[in-house]
């Protein structure tokens, strides 16, 4: 029983894990899709030296 629940514990410790990982990106990805447009039209006008 005892490591049953150790291994719940753990599991569910992941899956918390997990939704941090993806709640982070979540929140992160309209800034980093933002930075990523800029950057990329800066170098699409571009007109060199």
């Amino acid at each position: 029983m005892k490591a049953a629940t150790g291994e719940l514990n753990l599991t569910v410790i992941t899956l918390l894990a997990i939704a941090a990982v993806i709640a982070f990106f979540w929140l992160m990805f309209p800034q980093i899709q933002k930075s990523i447009n800029s950057q990329w039209n800066n170098i699409s006008t571009y007109k060199g030296d």
